[in-house]
């Protein structure tokens, strides 16, 4: 191999050797992309899901009926600033808990009918 062909050899490689910083942005832009498409399909609903939650928490009345994260199911006697009062049957038993125990509103019969 002589040096007149060296040039060859080089243009030959499609300038690889010349721009070794082109591989590293073409390298990057699929993983931004997977990124991006992770925080669309998981974080946005993640974060609606935590402010309807946040909302539900929020304007919860007596007289509802919820389910809490320990799975009881009681109606809302008496509302205070981060405690619910609930009432469970069949014994009309009252517990205190926590509002952010609150995990969903179970829908009543009225509201079930329409």
């Amino acid at each position: 191999m002589s040096l007149s062909s060296f040039p060859l050899l080089l243009l030959q490689t499609g300038g690889a050797a010349a721009s070794p910083g082109g591989s590293f942005a073409t390298g990057l832009i699929p993983i931004v992309l997977m990124i991006a498409i992770f925080y669309f399909l998981v974080f946005m609903p993640m974060r609606r899901q935590q402010a309807k939650q946040k909302d539900m928490i929020k304007t919860l009345q007596n007289g509802q009926t919820v389910l809490t994260s320990g799975g009881i199911i009681g109606t809302i006697v008496a509302v205070n600033d981060d405690t619910l009062i609930l009432r469970i049957k069949p014994d009309n038993l009252k517990i205190q808990v926590a509002r952010s125990a609150v995990t969903s509103l179970i829908p009543s019969d009225d509201q079930a009918k329409k």
